[in-house]
């Protein structure tokens, strides 16, 4: 992974929020901001951008997924951190974009590929912050998901030693934690039965624990998840890691 070969020079970044937090979960962007600025980050967030590419990209369109991926890293240019809280959008610019410009690399893209880091990443593994001040009020038992899209990458260890150093938080692991969620992106569009079994065999899991929240650093799972979780009546509790970060100081 590029990302983590590199180190911030000073502490101002651009912040990627990404098409789930404009359409969804438009807090866990604020949290992300309330997060780096408590930690003496100047966040900038560029008001032009649009998307990863990342549903092309999936869906074999590279020739549309291309033209996303300029335009993010022309809306992206300069030599800051780029800061995105979602692991799959992440590797879409670190991983997904190197692929489709593999045969013609070109020098915006390979320099958005070096400077983007998933969030829990980059405080853990670019700020150096190794223990979370946080506390909560009570025992909050927290099912970990690990997304496909950050193996590989320092963003799983990361959000899991953040996470187990809040005061009162425990981990609790859970049976094939490295099961995929079901989700892919398009692929629980294009096999919405596999999807759907995939996604109910990681609740079965997950809910054997008894956890009181469900965390990830992916909200693509998180709502693939929790979405499955309340139609077949069992609805769970959840938030995105950063927003535990940022709760937890409150």
């Amino acid at each position: 992974m590029a990302s983590q070969l590199l180190r911030p020079t000073d502490k101002r970044v651009l912040l990627m929020g990404t098409c789930l937090c404009d359409a969804f979960y438009d807090d866990v962007a604020r949290a992300t901001v309330e997060v780096l600025e408590h930690l003496g980050v100047s966040v900038e967030f560029p008001d032009n951008q649009t998307c990863c590419g990342q549903p092309a990209f999936n869906s074999g369109d590279w020739v549309a997924s291309r033209k996303v991926a300029r335009h993010t890293a022309s809306v992206f240019a300069g030599d800051l951190p780029v800061i995105v809280p979602s692991g799959s959008c992440a590797a879409m610019n670190f991983h997904g974009n190197t692929l489709q410009f593999e045969e013609k690399p070109e020098a915006a893209i390979d320099s958005l590929a070096r400077r983007t880091w998933e969030v829990m990443d980059f405080i853990y593994n670019g700020l150096g912050v190794k223990k979370w001040p946080g506390k909560f009020d009570e025992t909050t038992r927290i099912a970990f998901h690990r997304s496909c899209h950050s193996r590989g990458t320092g963003s799983g260890e990361a959000t899991l030693r953040l996470l187990e150093s809040i005061g009162n938080a425990v981990v609790s692991p859970f049976g094939q934690a490295e099961q995929c969620c079901g989700f892919g992106g398009t692929f629980s569009v294009t096999f919405p039965h596999i999807s759907g079994r995939m996604g109910s065999l990681k609740l079965d899991h997950i809910f054997e624990t008894n956890p009181d929240i469900l965390v990830s650093g992916d909200m693509s799972c998180l709502m693939h998840l929790t979405g499955l979780a309340t139609t077949q009546g069992r609805p769970i509790k959840h938030l995105h890691a950063i927003q535990i970060l940022r709760n937890s100081l409150r």
